[in-house]
Order: structure tokens, then sequence, then C-alpha cells
């Protein structure tokens, strides 16, 4: 008896149609379902590129590649026999016959559809909307358009919208060099996310970085010169606004044209109509995900955590495994940004809609922060909005819904200002979401721990998917880890990298003590074995290198950060006493104490300047900067500099900086002391002082504070009885107000308060850690410091004079050393193996009667300056 065997039945077919961020998660959770595997999965894709990042789209114009926004592994299409069709988009759908066709022609068969098609700009109908000079922002493409057209035909731009997209766009084209506006038909800025509180914060914010903002106002039409080019904007309110070019960034608009061409239910407003598996309402083979789909709640959500969740839905139901009766049935709507380099966060009820809520604020319009949380009747959390300060937006939005531990007035006062220390994650129950992206709970990421063996964040990323989405969770995870670690008898390893098994601190200690003078003594004594004989790492080098040069007089090393194996350990600012530029030329910065200066010296850096010329910029520490310099005219420049009597500013360096200070009572009439002087005495006494971070100060004349002291490293306010002290302000992308160490002291009891002040932090702060950090990481805080360098307790305040005194006495200018020595001015070439080439791609272009790096939006963040010619040494 024969048999004949059954042709081979095809693999069913599912065809995606748009391969966005969310369209990529659809295929992972196919992948992750071995869907994959049982069928053929085709995408249909408008874009030229795989799915990119658009959340941190404009990270492209800080020099961030679509490579690096890419969110397609390398190899994951190939591995999983995913057919990418890019720049062919569908056209049509047949439902009858279910096919989809391409713009191409191509026709495929499908047996499951899912759109993804994600959302388009909305462009209001005013008249000129469509002329030469308008665009959108919404895909890489429309950002290589927007740079090109501000290069070469604009000096000012006009963003139409104040909302998310909308601020990040005007935070491109102010980037860009033009004069930004912001046009926003709501009363205040971000209307969906913040309130009025908040929305005045973001203002004054906003202001602040040079951008105008119109709000309350709308677009009437977009003028039009001869040439059909965009010259102004009318606006509502009568007004004009001359402007070159116009980016409508006012909110999107479901892409449903597809599905409404082929006969599917969409909604009165838009979207595609979809059930709780995301199957549409009127054919169950079409799935609808993202942007583009009304879910059975009624809404369109345009953030990606809910469209993650859409996408894992639709994959499980198309599995039909035991998964398949999950459902999205609506989403968590908490979103935390960074838009201009300010922190903007809302989560839960933030506008307290709930009957019988109460709302907790506290606001501080001078650094620009604002915090609301909206209470319930009982206690518990409903939600929040954070302007300028969002650091606890983890933790408190996991919190919502719950009655937190403290009482909600205690949540948000900032540090410093009498609440107590930070509720942290452990105080969240297991059930509170710490992934809003992908729905990660506290308790799965202690079980990726306890049960899965994840000793890490990357494995905890890589096991539960947690922080890789937006990565605002990531700060929590890695507290959790340690927790959860140290909780099950781990030791955890808090070794300063892979070569040293110590702390800085540690490595501090063994230095002094032992009076080690060289990076690679210290690695063979007391680094992890493996590492011992090797070349250390990018982390231990920098920081051993600090290490050295802050005790350098006391142990007996040489301090000049260019001698010997020294100068190996720096990176490439300190590796040439200069700050890098993006287009791989320098700035260079002396030091103008307290912001003193005379006529004739004035006159010395604005010949410098027009005789190299240089990019000059006042900046807010009371110093000029020179941009702008190749890197061999910067010992040509200090030659000069130095003749003149000007010293190295330390700009480049971890180190102090500037201290800053208003005119005092030498000339203003509201002035106590002579805080010029001051200034000028502490910036000569701490410069070049190697720390673990950059340090600021400033000293103000009165209570007035016009100096800002309180928002450095140090700062002194003179009172009628002397001077107060403030210490732990700052805090770059995390605005910190110092917190008051001691009051009325006189000249020489500050000078020894300060010493002893900056010389315990550099001997127990961790690497890269600002004062502010420090100061709250520190066991016992502020307490704690005023504690050791006020009352002694520690018996350590002699030492730390000592150390201070042995830098003030050893201190020696790193520029006027490095040109009395034509060993070390060998090093400033672009190639060393020919020192007389410039290098190539170090150019410029005019911009307001001075230059401005020359660079195509592609070759920003390359580090085009590493280009070298064959033989030569990299930098």
């Amino acid at each position: 008896m024969s048999t004949t065997a059954s042709p081979a039945r095809p693999r069913p077919t599912i065809v995606l149609v748009g391969h966005g961020m969310v369209g990529q998660r659809f295929l992972e959770a196919l992948a992750e379902r071995g869907l994959t595997a049982t069928h053929r999965v085709v995408v249909l894709c408008e874009e030229p590129r795989p799915a990119y990042d658009r959340v941190q789209l404009t990270s492209y114009f800080s020099g961030r590649t679509p490579e690096d926004l890419s969110m397609t592994d390398p190899g994951f299409l190939t591995e999983h026999g995913i057919e990418l069709h890019l720049g062919d988009p569908a056209e049509a759908v047949d439902r009858a016959a279910r096919t989809v066709t391409a713009r191409s022609g191509l026709t495929v068969a499908y047996d499951t559809l899912v759109l993804a098609t994600g959302s388009s700009p909305f462009v209001p109908p005013v008249p000129g909307r469509d002329a030469e000079g308008c665009f959108v922002y919404r895909t890489i493409e429309d950002l290589l358009a927007i740079e090109e057209y501000a290069r070469s035909r604009a000096t000012t731009g006009a963003v139409v919208g104040g909302g998310l997209l909308g601020l990040e766009a005007a935070g491109a084209l102010k980037g860009l060099g033009l004069d930004t506006h912001i046009v926003e038909f709501a009363p205040r800025l971000m209307p969906v996310q913040v309130d009025e509180g908040g929305g005045a914060a973001l203002l004054r914010t906003v202001e602040g970085m040079g951008l105008t903002v119109h709000t309350g106002t709308g677009t009437q039409e977009v003028v039009t010169g001869a040439d059909g080019a965009v010259t102004g904007m009318r606006l509502s309110d009568g007004s004009e606004l001359p402007t070159d070019m116009v980016v409508f960034s006012a909110g999107v608009r479901p892409r449903d044209q597809l599905a409404r061409d082929c006969g599917l239910t969409v909604g009165e407003r838009g979207g595609i109509a979809v059930d709780e598996q995301c199957r549409t309402v009127s054919d169950p083979h079409v799935f609808a995900v993202g942007e583009c789909a009304l879910a059975a709640d009624g809404r369109v959500y345009g953030l990606v955590a809910p469209g993650y969740e859409m996408a894992e839905t639709a994959a499980a139901a198309i599995a039909a495994d035991e998964d398949g009766r999950k459902s999205f049935t609506g989403a968590d709507l908490s979103t935390k940004l960074k838009l201009l380099g300010v922190d903007v966060a809302s989560f839960g009820d933030a506008h307290g809609t709930t009957d019988g809520c109460l709302d907790v604020v506290y606001a501080d319009s001078r650094s620009g922060t604002y915090k609301k949380l909206v209470v319930g009747r009982g206690g518990e959390l409903l939600g929040g909005i954070l302007v300028g300060d969002a650091e606890a937006y983890g933790t408190l939005r996991a919190l919502t819904g719950s009655v937190p531990p403290i009482a909600p007035e205690q949540l948000v006062l900032p540090a410093g200002a009498g609440a107590p220390a930070q509720l942290g994650p452990s105080a969240l129950p297991d059930e509170a979401v710490v992934c809003s992206c992908h729905n990660v709970t506290k308790g799965t990421v202690r079980g990726a721990v306890t049960e899965h063996k994840c000793t890490t964040v990357p494995e905890v990323k890589k096991c539960t998917r947690a922080g890789t989405g937006c990565g605002s969770c990531v700060k929590v995870l890695g507290q959790l880890v340690t927790a959860e670690l140290e909780a099950s008898g781990v030791e955890v390893d808090k070794g300063l990298c892979g070569c040293f098994p110590q702390t800085r601190e540690e490595l501090y200690e063994i230095v002094l003590a032992l009076r080690i003078t060289s990076y690679r003594q210290l690695l063979d004594r007391y680094g992890r074995e493996a590492a011992r004989g090797g070349d250390g790492c990018e982390v231990c080098k920098p920081t051993v290198g600090s290490i050295i040069a802050s005790l350098a007089p006391t142990i007996g090393a040489d301090g000049y950060v260019l001698q010997g194996e020294q100068a190996a350990l720096q990176d490439t600012n300190d590796h040439f006493l200069a700050n890098l530029q993006k287009n791989g030329s320098y700035s260079v910065v002396p030091r103008i104490p307290g912001g003193e200066i005379t006529p004739e010296k004035l006159i010395v850096i604005g010949e410098v300047a027009r005789d190299f010329g240089l990019y000059t910029k006042i900046t807010g520490g009371q110093r000029i900067d020179l941009f702008g310099a190749r890197v061999e005219q910067l010992p040509l420049i200090w030659t000069r500099l130095v003749d003149a009597g000007f010293e190295s500013g330390h700009a480049y360096g971890k180190s102090l900086r500037t201290v800053k200070s208003c005119v005092g009572r030498t000339w203003c009439r509201y002035g106590v002391q002579d805080s010029v002087r001051m200034a000028i005495d502490l910036e000569l006494r701490y410069r070049g002082l190697r720390s673990p971070h950059k340090l600021k100060s400033a000293v103000s004349g009165c209570a007035r504070e016009c100096a800002e002291a309180q928002s450095k490293d140090f700062g002194i306010i003179a009172t009628a009885n002397g001077w107060n002290l403030y210490v732990g302000g700052n805090g770059g992308a995390t605005p910190r107000h110092a917190d008051l160490l001691a009051q009325d002291l006189s000249d020489a009891e500050l000078v020894r308060l300060i010493d002893r002040f900056l010389m315990f932090y550099i001997r127990t702060a961790d690497r890269l850690e600002r004062t502010s950090v420090w100061l709250e990481r520190i066991p016992g805080g502020l307490d704690h410091v005023r504690d050791v360098v006020v009352h002694d307790s520690l018996g350590i305040c002699e030492e730390l004079e000592s150390l201070m005194a042995a830098h003030v006495a050893h201190y020696r200018d790193e520029w006027a050393t490095t040109i009395e020595d034509p060993e070390k001015l060998a090093r400033f070439v672009s190639f060393v193996n020919a020192p007389d080439t410039p290098d190539p791609v170090v150019g410029f272009v005019p911009e307001r009667d001075q230059i401005k790096p020359d660079l195509p939006l592609l070759a920003i963040g390359t580090r085009p300056a590493d280009t070298v010619l064959e033989g030569s040494a990299q930098r």
C-alpha cells in the first residue's frame, strides 16, 4: 500500500502596515510568542528607515544619528524572517479578497492585517499654510528639511503650538540659531499636561532661555513675499509676527484614511474603532494599534506607553494563547519629559477632577519649580504635576491610588527645605507600576532579582523590558535592584569600576595615606586581580588622575595634569587644556576673578579674538568665552593672554570655575559688605582645585542676592554682621537651593569653613558627584557635614585645612607652565605625523557678525575632529 504526501500548507500571513515605535513593539511581541516562526510576517513602511525612537526625535539636533535612534536591533528582522518594505506604504485594502496593495504595486494576501499607521500633524486651515518655509515636526525627514531651510533662508522661526512637540520644535529652532517664537492658542503652555501654576513656571523658564511666547492667541494667516516664501504671521489678536519660517506643531490626528477607504468603522473625530482586543469592530481579521486606533473606551491615545500595551494585546489575541484574554481597556496617561532642558511631568488626576479632592502646592518662581499633588478625601494620592523638579516622579506615580506613608505636603518640599529624607522605592507596594511604558510592577522587578537571578539594571531591563521605553524609571530600577540584593544577603559591588573594588572615597584615603603618586602604582597594588597589569578604563583613569592632582602637594606628586603619566589619564578637554566644541574646535576661557577686569585686559581679549577670528560671548559666570580656536592655535592664543596677565579659567576641568559677585557696598547703595573683594580672594584661593565635579560659587553683597549665591556649590551672602555661608546648591539638570551651613562669619571664619567644606567634599564624594547630590547622599546629610566642618566632630579639620593650605601654596597656572616647555607644546597639533596640517573638518559660517560651526545636521555629534591622517595618534 502506498501513500502520497500532502502538499505543505502555506504559512498564514500577518501584514503590518506601519513600522513606527508601536509597530516594532508589535513585531517583538509576535516573536516572543513564536508567531514569526509559524507565520509569514510582511511589513509595509512609508518612511525610508526602520522604526526609530520618535519620543527622542529632537535629540537628533544634539548629535544622535538615525542609527542611535533606531529601535530595531541589528539582525532582528532577519533572525525572525520578517519582510520589511521601506518607502513603500500601503495604498489600498481589499477586505473581501484580504489583500493589501502597496504604492509600488506589490500586493500581499493576508490572514491577519494590523494597522499601525500612527498619526499625522494637524495643520490649521489658515491661508498660506502651504507656503515655502512652512514645515511640520514629525519625522527625521521633517527635521532635515527644517535644518536645511534654517541654514540657508531663515534667521527667525515661529512654532504654532505650545504643547509637547511644540516646545521640542522650539528648542530645535533655538538650537539652530534662530530667534524663536511660540504661538499657543490656549492661555498657557502645555495646557493638557499642566495647570495654570505649572504653565506659569514653565513660561518663566522658557522665556528665560530667550524664546518669545505668545499665549492666548491663534494664527490667522501665514504671510508670504513676492517669491512665495514665508515673511511673517498674522495673529488673531491683530498683531503681526515677522518670521522666515513656520513650524506647525498644533497636535496630531489619527491616520485612518486607509481604514476609511476600505469601509472600516472610524470615530466621529477620527480613529479606527477597535474592541478590547484591539480588533476592529468591522472586521475580525483586521486589528489597529497605537495612535491610529480609537480604543474601546472611546479615546485615541497619543502616548507611546498605551501604544505598546495595545501592541501586546493584539499579539496576544492573534496568538490565542493563554495570554489571549489580555485586553486593552484604557491606559495611564502619566508622562515625564525634558523639554528645553526643563523636567515636566504629570500623572493620575493631574487637574483635580475628582469630587472633593484637595491640592497641595509648592511653588518657587525664582527657580522655576512648581509641584502640585492632588489628594482625595481619604488621603489617597490621586495625581500631580511637576515642573522644574521631577526627581520624585517615579515614586509618586507608583503611589497613585494609595495613601502615602508620609504627609503629602512633605512630598513636595525640596531637599534642604525641612522635608524628611526622600520617600524611596522601598515604600512602594509590589503592585505599584514602576515602568508605565511596559506596565512593569515593582513585584516583577523584585522577581527578576530573586527568581531570575538578575544582579544589574541591564539584566533587569532585558528580563522585564522595564526601563527600555522613555527611561524615566531607570533610577528607580537601580534603587530597587540594590535594595533587593542587599535584602537577600547578596553583597553589592560598590567598587568604582571593573578595575577597582574600592569606592572613590576609599581610593582617596589610600592615595593620601600611602602617598601614592601614580595611577600604575595604585592599579597594580589595589586593583582587581584581572585588571592588574592592564591599562585601566575610562572611569577610573580620570578619577584617579583627579585624586592625585588634588593631593599632589601633600603626597609629593607633580600636580600638572599633562606631566608624564598624568597626561594619559585625562579626557579630551584636559588633554588640551581647553573645551572641545562640536565641530572639533576649542574654546578659550581666561580667568577673570570676581568678574573684575581692567580696560587694558578687555582690549587684549578683543584683540586676540579679532586676530584669531574667534566667536566671543560673555558667560553667566562673569567671564568671556572665546570659541573657534583650532588646536594648533591654542598655544599662540595663550602666550598672548599669559603675557597680558591672564590665567587659565579651568573651564575644561573638574575644578573651580568662577566665584561670581555683585558690585557690593563699594558701588551699590544696598550693599553691606565688599562682595567683589571677597569673590576675588576666594577665586584666587581655590583656582585649579581638582574635585569630583566642577565647582561654582558666588558672593552677594546683601540679602537681595543679585549674584544668586544660593544656586552655587558654595555661596556667600553678606549680612550686617559678616557673611552667611550656603553649601550644596547648583544641581545642574536637577536644580537645588543651597543650605545654610553657618551665619554671621568673619572673613577668616568664612575662609576656614570653606576650606574644610571643599576638602571634606573632595575626600568623600563619588566620581562626577555634584556637591548637591553628595550632600543628600552622605549619611546624616547637612547635619553631619555641619558637625564635621563646623564642630570638628571627627577631629579631621586640622588635616583638611592643611590639605587646602598645601594646594594654595603650590598652585601654578597650567597654561603658563605649558607654554614654557617645548615638549609640552608638541602635543598641540591636529595630526602628529603632519603637525603643520590644520584639521580640514573644522569650518565656520558667519552669524550675527561673528562665526558659528559649519556642520551639516548628520555630522553633529560625530566628533569630526577625531579624523586623523594615517599613522597619527587620535586625541
